[in-house]
């Protein structure tokens, strides 16, 4: 019997007003996925980057496709 399962629920962004990033730190090399607001700039985190596996599950979790743009 399974406890617990995978989440594969598509979540949505505002496709108007964000834009999908990864912040990357300049100090310590930490990358972060979210996405950034078009007018404000802020930014709002959704998961930690450890490897390229973790950014195709950002992009597919969200319905992502081509590049994203990284952030210093």
């Amino acid at each position: 019997m399974k406890f617990f399962k995978k989440k594969t629920d598509k979540k949505t962004y505002d496709k108007e007003n964000q834009k999908p990033v990864i912040k990357c730190s300049i100090c310590n090399g930490e990358q972060v996925a979210g996405f950034q607001d078009i007018r404000t700039g802020s930014f709002m985190e959704v998961m930690l980057i450890r490897g390229n596996e973790d950014v195709e599950h950002f992009k597919e979790q969200y319905g992502i496709t081509g590049e994203i743009r990284n952030i210093y």
